[in-house]
């Protein structure tokens, strides 16, 4: 195990920088989730400090060394993928060995890492078996199988559950955030997808145009978003943005106000401003409703299965408490 430290990490392609200065300082054993929308440079900065990619500027450490010119074998990392990796023509055995193999690991003692790893995966019945006979699951524990024997100190993960249906990747987000929590691992998790960074973080990294718009516990992060952008990404249903105009928001120099729909309620007694209903979401436990605003703004709000629903087409009195809005000022900085 490991600390991992980045320090004004930059990257440029020829003249143009995609990362402008990320500094994260990881403790030993702590899952740490990079979250974002594609594009905004999370999978670059995690294959800068696998290795795959050079640092432009800047330092990284993994424990006591500076890694920025070892080679990806030298960082003592082990990495897990979007796409499995598996070799198509090696059984699950011999997939899960292999890199213990090339590294030179005596028989018995890759036998028994392999082992061990199997049974912590339940893998044991499919050591005999290929890729082609397992179910994505499978495969994507088969690729976390060869990661584990190695013993590295730190784990990366790269998107690894895109591949998977929406049930499966929450059986195995509960998978992951278990075995990393009984071998202690420092781990890095690439992910666009917030509510896998909501339930597996320690801490999340919040990233927008290469730069951290945050980093902090997904709870924090969430309540106190530090920008427009992340009270944006953060939250499903996302915030809704109102002009200041709109809700007479007195705070200086606010240009937009952020509210959760989970803040919102009708209510035709001190409304804070009127909505249309468009349409309905009827999702079981709760029900979203979406509202056309003066100007043409557009809000959702939040409501549980108890409530009554306006119908569509109906104008209805919204408000919320003061305390629940979020001030942003024009360049979406938080005020």
């Amino acid at each position: 195990m490991a600390t991992v430290k980045l320090e004004n990490i930059k990257k440029s392609y020829g003249k143009t920088e995609v990362i402008h200065g990320v500094d994260i300082d990881i403790a030993d054993g702590e899952f740490i989730v990079i979250v974002g929308p594609s594009g905004c440079g999370k999978s670059t900065l995690l294959r800068m400090v696998a290795g795959l990619e050079t640092v432009t500027s800047g330092d990284i450490h993994i424990g006591d060394s500076l890694v920025n010119d070892k080679e990806p074998m030298e960082r003592d990392i082990a990495m897990v993928f979007q796409n499995y990796a598996l070799y198509p023509h090696m059984s699950v055995f011999d997939n899960m060995a292999y890199g213990l193999k090339i590294a030179g690991t005596p028989k018995s003692e890759i036998a028994e890492r392999v082992a061990a790893a199997a049974k912590l995966l339940q893998l044991e019945p499919y050591l005999q078996r290929r890729p082609r006979d397992l179910s994505g699951g499978q495969r994507q524990r088969v690729a976390m199988g060869r990661a584990i024997v190695r013993k590295p100190s730190v784990f990366l993960f790269d998107e690894p559950l895109s591949n998977l249906d929406a049930k499966l990747r929450v059986q195995m987000r509960m998978e992951i955030k278990q075995l990393q929590r009984r071998l202690g691992v420092t781990s890095l998790y690439v992910t666009h997808d917030q509510v896998e960074a909501m339930t597996l973080a320690d801490r999340m990294v919040v990233m927008n145009g290469g730069r951290a718009d945050q980093i902090g516990a997904p709870l924090d992060v969430y309540a106190n978003p530090a920008t427009e952008f992340v009270a944006g990404f953060i939250g499903s249903p996302p915030t809704n943005f109102l002009s200041a105009d709109l809700v007479g928001a007195t705070v200086p120099k606010a240009a937009t106000v952020g509210i959760r729909p989970e803040h919102i309620q009708f209510s035709d007694t001190n409304a804070t401003t009127k909505g249309t209903v468009m349409y309905t979401e009827a999702l079981g436990a709760e029900t979203l409703i979406h509202m056309e605003l003066p100007g043409g703004g557009i809000a959702t709000v939040r409501q549980s299965l108890a409530q009554e629903v306006p119908e569509e087409g109906s104008t209805v009195g919204l408000v919320w408490s003061e305390k629940d809005q979020m001030h942003f000022d024009s360049d979406g900085k938080r005020l």
